[in-house]
């Protein structure tokens, strides 16, 4: 059974721990081999081979002892902006070279405890700005589909990692469109909660206001296991939504009323907004997309078309607000209490000016300089303070959207993957490649990216899902139907 143990997902891989057809620690040496083998898609950046070990035997002796989990024994990866006490956290900048935390972010402690084990961290753009994993200051992943193209971002490592089989499941983080992205670009399911579900405690900053965690994994399955055991109320971080935990997994099995194993999305509205569709969207994206909503339409859901009028907004509405938050966020790297310091300097003044100047990479000093310009005197008003109404006016527009369907649906990027260094001169292009994924982040919605075809190049093909607040369990049913009659995510790169 070694040779397919890689081709397991999450749901799969824990029947085969309880029905004791393979062992934890099997499991994890297996799964080193093939992270060793393809060390050059760079999507680790640290590979913790004691330690996953060690937690796998841990795992099989509570299996032995007769506890039972779904998520017990199975092997994930971390992408490397989350804090975790057993493993170096870089956020993929020269800024926290070699930074050992105290201790584990909330996700992370909350998947060690529902028993995972972790095999290490990895590759992302640094402080999880970028779109491609180009920023990340240790190199960049690669696309297991062709690794000349770039895996998205900022979450490349953890999709190219799920993509590649190197691990069935690995946590991201979406800020702009971080997990949907790289999900879409590397053919993984990837999931984005509402604001709040996820706590952001340990969760390296970036914009406090957008910044939300969630899963990568092979199935929309697998995704709602995973987020089950990381959401819930955590009482250290101030966003966090006061709501009792919940069973993901059960609410995608929840069946529809009046639905039928045919039909299972029976009286479902899907609302399909003109402004995803526009005529520049490439032909092999739209292609994909449309045979993906007949699908849906035959699994019964109804297509209803819908408008959220102020989805150009977005971009510079994102691109005022993520920066502003990132220069007060990342203000806390200045060299003296942890992280990289300059080793030569002549006063204080000198010290954070030199420090900043050599830890942060070129994007990041970018964003810092926007974010710092739009909340400075005299800009506050003009920018910072009209990005928020307008903020406000995109969230309403969704709103406005949902009386008239239950979830929303349309491309997650323009195109397929680029090729690595493409948009290596032109910043704002890669900027514009986020249009379909910044609304949502912005209104703080749940959203998912599903595998839904191949477009040019035999690169993947996402399908975005975006649900009401809350709405994870409608969302994640949906997914799930659409990939029990679908094998899209069962496709893996050669």
């Amino acid at each position: 059974m070694s040779a397919e143990l890689h081709e397991l997902g999450v749901a799969d891989l824990g029947r085969a721990l309880a029905a004791k057809q393979v062992s934890s620690d099997e499991l994890v040496t297996h799964l080193l081999a093939r992270v060793d083998s393809r060390s050059r898609l760079g999507a680790f950046l640290h590979v913790d081979a004691e330690g996953a070990h060690a937690a796998a035997k841990a795992a099989d002796a509570r299996r032995a002892a007769g506890e039972s989990s779904p998520l017990l024994g199975v092997p994930i990866a971390h992408k490397d902006i989350f804090v975790t006490a057993d493993a170096p956290t870089t956020a993929g900048s020269k800024m926290l070279e070699g930074y050992a935390s105290p201790f584990d972010a909330t996700v992370v402690a909350r998947l060690k405890a529902a028993g995972t084990v972790s095999l290490g961290k990895l590759n992302c753009d640094e402080f999880a700005m970028g779109s491609g994993n180009e920023n990340s200051a240790y190199g960049p992943a690669l696309n297991p589909w062709d690794s000349s193209r770039v895996p998205g971002g900022s979450s490349g490592g953890s999709a190219a990692a799920v993509a590649a089989r190197l691990v069935p499941a690995a946590t991201g983080t979406d800020t702009g469109g971080s997990i949907r992205q790289p999900a879409a670009f590397t053919g993984v399911t990837g999931i984005k909660p509402t604001y709040g579900v996820c706590s952001r405690y340990g969760m390296i900053a970036f914009a406090s206001s957008l910044d939300q965690a969630g899963p990568f994994a092979r199935s929309a399955e697998d995704c709602a296991l995973l987020l089950s055991a990381m959401s819930g109320f955590d009482e250290r971080d101030s966003t966090s939504a006061q709501r009792p935990p919940q069973d993901f997994h059960a609410q995608m099995l929840q069946p529809r009323p009046g639905a039928s194993a045919a039909r299972p999305l029976e009286g479902l509205r899907i609302g399909l907004p003109k402004e995803f569709f526009p005529a520049t969207l490439a032909s092999d994206v739209n292609g994909a997309l449309r045979a993906a909503l007949a699908e849906l339409e035959k699994l019964g859901a109804t297509l209803v078309d819908v408008s959220l009028p102020r989805t150009e907004l977005s971009i510079p509405v994102y691109y005022i607000i993520a920066p502003a938050e990132a220069s007060s966020n990342l203000s806390r790297f200045d060299g003296v209490k942890f992280g990289h310091r300059a080793a030569q300097y002549g006063d204080l003044l000198d010290m954070y000016k030199k420090t900043r100047a050599e830890g942060f990479g070129p994007e990041v000093k970018r964003r810092i300089m926007i974010g710092t310009y739009v909340l400075s005197h005299g800009y506050y008003d003009a920018y910072y303070l009209q990005a928020q109404k307008l903020r406000r006016m995109i969230a309403d527009d969704f709103q406005h959207c949902f009386a008239e369907c239950d979830l929303i649906a349309g491309p997650v990027a323009p195109s397929v993957a680029w090729k690595l260094g493409e948009q290596g001169d032109d910043p704002v292009k890669a900027y514009l490649a986020d249009i379909f994924t910044l609304p949502g982040s912005l209104a703080g919605l749940p959203g998912m990216s599903l595998p839904a075809g191949f477009g040019e190049h035999g690169m993947p093909v996402g399908l975005q899902l975006l649900g009401n607040y809350f709405a994870e369990g409608p969302l994640l049913h949906a997914a799930h139907a659409f990939q029990q009659a679908t094998d899209w995510h069962r496709r893996s790169p050669q």
